[in-house]
């Protein structure tokens, strides 16, 4: 077999790496911190596989399953096809072909297809990478990869789906950082049995074996220590007070949320945190696309002046079809509503005062959304996530049920009440007026709407907004 003399290794390795590429037992789960490249070495070991079936005249099959598109891609991208090159350098042994196709698993269902992509290497070994739901987990006969297996939807039911696929002999990896304890890599990560071959890296190792990270800036960057203790040192996140898990902030992830460019001109719901100084200024873009809310922004800002805020509150009403935005009308808040009620009338202003009963409704229309997977949001944010898992509830003597969140550096879960809010404003009646585009709207005048001749004042504010989205409950959400 010809090929190029390499003075070291096609592909260098960290200890840590190393362990984990030769350890061929069947069954085999890595739980590695972010950034430490456990995908990067997983994909290294399937190219090695293929290049050992070549060798010996045979060939293999692998899948790898990721939590989405992007991450399918990148796995190619940044993994497969890197190593590859490398493989070709030292070897005649290189990919052949490459497709891009849609996976049908039902034939029943022609119009379910999911995005697949597929490299085949001399030999005739294939490779092929999509996203990981219960039906393309069983539309395989193949060595399987399970990438970021924590955070795929329905983890349970994707390992119900895919073990009789590989019950013939072939191989099967996980790989993931800790999301919390209500999911199967949890239960595979902490089961005591041999049929397993466990590997468990937090940054601390993989940066004492070579890893080139700076520790303390990546501490200070992530600015939650949740999220370090969990993503950064592997510890388990005790989900038991959290008001939404982490595995419940994951499920209702989308590669598509958080993009502006794929609003459809439907229906906007706007929840704004608001703040001067040290914690975060928010706006929480929902669109209603059928039942589900769909964000279309985050807008995050940090020690802007009140002018700066309006501004920014002026463009996205001039962006979208805003039907209401909710503010957090308490301490600060109090001008800011006053001054938005001017501007875009009092129909689609709601001040909230997130005290109390009113803090607790809002917090449990907007948990119910996420329960009933009525949301999107932006997928892999690791400081969102954080925001969003950072309330956690407190029961006290008598019963009752407070919400708490931590200070720190991100602020005060601003991230978590802006989207509520958005959500808590959704579950209202939606309200007629006249809309021009931004593309089409007038030089002078109220940003992107017309306002309605008369305004009911009736509707808004605290009974208004979360005595209707409460009794709303179980027939909006």
């Amino acid at each position: 077999m010809p090929g190029a003399i390499l003075p070291g290794p096609a592909v260098p390795l960290h200890p840590y790496q190393r362990r984990w590429f030769l350890d061929r037992s069947r069954f085999k789960a890595g739980m590695f911190a972010r950034q430490t490249g456990k995908t990067f070495t997983t994909t290294l070991e399937i190219v090695d596989d293929a290049f050992q079936a070549w060798a010996a005249g045979t060939r293999t099959r692998w899948v790898i399953l990721s939590r989405g598109e992007r991450q399918a891609r990148e796995a190619m991208e940044t993994g497969i096809k890197l190593h590859a090159k490398a493989y070709k350098l030292a070897m005649d042994f290189a990919i052949e072909d490459e497709r891009e196709f849609a996976f049908i698993p039902d034939p029943d269902r022609p119009e379910i297809a999911h995005k697949a992509l597929e490299l085949t290497f001399t030999g005739g070994s294939r490779i092929t990478a999509l996203p990981a739901n219960p039906d393309t987990a069983r539309g395989f006969s193949a060595n399987v990869f399970l990438d970021e297996f924590a955070f795929h939807k329905d983890s349970r039911e994707i390992w119900k789906a895919l073990f009789p696929v590989i019950s013939a002999g072939w191989k099967l990896r996980v790989t993931s950082t800790p999301n919390g304890k209500g999911n199967k890599f949890y239960d595979l990560m902490t089961a005591r049995d041999d049929t397993w071959s466990r590997h468990t890296v937090d940054i601390h190792t993989a940066v004492a074996e070579g890893l080139d990270r700076d520790v303390a800036a990546l501490r200070a960057g992530i600015a939650d220590e949740d999220a370090w203790a969990q993503e950064f040192e592997l510890q388990w996140a005790d989900e038991a007070s959290a008001w939404l898990t982490y595995e419940l902030i994951t499920s209702c992830e989308d590669e598509a949320a958080g993009d502006p460019a794929r609003y459809a001109g439907g229906a906007v719901f706007i929840g704004n945190d608001i703040a001067r100084r040290n914690n975060l200024w928010v706006a929480w873009v929902l669109e209603l696309v059928g039942d589900v809310l769909w964000t279309r922004e985050v807008v995050t800002r940090r020690n802007v002046s009140f002018s700066e805020q309006d501004r920014i509150m002026d463009g996205l009403f001039q962006r979208y079809r805003v039907q209401r935005t909710a503010m957090d009308q308490g301490g600060m808040g109090e001008k800011p509503v006053e001054d938005a009620r001017a501007r875009y009338g009092e129909l689609r202003v709601d001040g909230v005062l997130l005290q109390g009963a009113t803090r607790l409704n809002v917090a449990t229309i907007g948990k119910q959304a996420f329960e009933d997977r009525r949301i999107r949001i932006p997928m892999g944010d690791a400081a969102l996530r954080a925001d969003l898992h950072k309330v956690r509830k407190v029961t006290g003597e008598t019963g009752g049920i407070r919400l708490v969140a931590d200070d720190d550096a991100e602020g005060h879960a601003d991230r978590f009440w802006a989207c509520l809010l958005a959500v808590a404003t959704a579950g209202g009646p939606q309200d007629a007026y006249g809309y021009t585009p931004a593309t089409a709207a007038p030089a002078t005048g109220a940003a992107g709407f017309r306002r309605p001749d008369h305004d009911d004042d009736t509707a808004r504010g605290l009974g208004g907004l979360i005595g209707r989205a409460g009794r709303a409950l179980g027939k909006v959400w």
